[in-house]
């Protein structure tokens, strides 16, 4: 037992790969839309190879910093669990802390009924560190465990290596599996499917892979195309971000509906699909998406993969995979690279009181 949860931990060894077939996973997911269809529920999908099953909708905990005020996060997130959203979203330097701070609020009383998930913010650094920044999260959030700690945004060619040296990252989260802290560990990243190729690569025991899956991505640099098979095949959970391109752009000027958008990305052979929510509106919107979700068939997505050719091509709705504006400013200064001072994250971590240097260096 882990803090009330039985462990389901694959009994397999850590490098033993799990071989799937995408049209296993896509007849898996189609099943569960259509049990959900019928009772209007959020359909509910199997994390990966393990026997543990959450929302195929996520909340994401950028978007929940930026709320208009701590009641409005914390009644977004009760609505949320109250809807039948299990999965959440989170990282250490989101907002300096505040959308884990909100969150953990938000989650007392209802911790037992969700599948919490953070990110860790080493960026290249050391194991300790990524340990203190664990103990931080775990007292934002108010929790003794977390369902799943993950790398946050691998960006740079390097950060593999980075990852497995002696020393680094990856011992962490070994680490804290083996102290019962959390129970699944995963990376992520938007920046380029070859980086998180190399990430698979170094044959780390990833239960998760999170990464920009919607339908602009099958035209630039696809994560749908070069890394989910490869997922599918391992049997690592895919999970899904950024379904209407980040800020919602390609919605706002009529490339997409925000509906159809959400359905595309939700309808992929993905364990869930995080997406933001920073008002209630919002969250109801999408709420009317996924309970009793339809999927689109392989035509539809196909034919909307096709009338967004023309504006997908060249990047410009998912400028989070070629911009410097959106390079987390944790990780260029890990990578000693110069900030984009009129970034709203560099604007953030300029005013926070510790000055964006929370923690002493890391002697490399």
């Amino acid at each position: 037992m882990l803090n009330g949860h039985t462990d389901i931990s694959s009994k397999k060894p850590a490098n033993e790969t799990v071989t799937m077939q995408p049209h296993t996973v896509r007849r898996q997911t189609q099943e569960a839309s259509a049990q959900a269809a019928a009772s209007g529920s959020i359909p509910l999908r199997k994390f990966g190879k393990h026997d543990v099953q959450v929302s195929a909708l996520g909340l994401g905990g950028h978007h929940l910093g930026d709320a208009e005020d701590e009641q409005t996060a914390i009644r977004i997130v009760h609505e949320a669990v109250d809807n039948g959203i299990t999965f959440f979203d989170n990282c250490w330097e989101y907002h300096r802390g505040k959308s884990e701070d909100w969150m953990g609020k938000a989650l007392r009383g209802r911790r037992d009924k969700l599948f919490l998930m953070t990110k860790v913010c080493t960026h290249g650094r050391d194991a300790s560190l990524a340990m203190q920044m664990l103990e931080q999260s775990l007292n934002r959030l108010q929790t003794d465990h977390l369902d799943l700690w993950q790398i946050h945004g691998v960006a740079f060619d390097n950060d593999p290596e980075l990852f497995m040296r002696p020393g680094g990252a990856a011992e962490a989260l070994q680490k804290a599996k083996q102290q019962g802290k959390v129970r699944f560990v995963g990376f992520t990243g938007h920046k380029h499917p070859t980086i998180h190729l190399r990430m698979l690569q170094t044959d780390f025991p990833f239960d998760s892979v999170q990464m920009p899956l919607n339908a602009f991505d099958a035209n630039f640099h696809s994560f749908e195309i070069q890394v989910l098979p490869e997922l599918i095949r391992r049997g690592i959970a895919p999970l899904g971000m950024k379904p209407l391109n980040g800020h919602g752009e390609a919605i706002q000027q009529g490339a997409v509906s925000a509906e159809e958008a959400l359905r595309y990305a939700m309808s992929l052979p993905v364990t869930t699909t995080i997406t933001g929510m920073e008002k209630l509106n919002v969250l109801r919107q999408n709420l009317r998406v996924a309970q009793g979700f339809q999927p689109m068939t392989p035509q539809e997505m196909q034919a909307l993969r096709d009338r967004t050719r023309a504006v997908s091509g060249d990047g410009r709705f998912e400028l989070y995979k070629v911009s410097l504006k959106f390079d987390n400013p944790e990780a260029r200064l890990a990578h000693d690279y110069p900030l984009d001072m009129q970034s709203e994250e560099v604007k953030e971590m300029v005013q926070a009181a510790n000055t964006g240097h929370p923690f002493p260096a890391i002697p490399k």
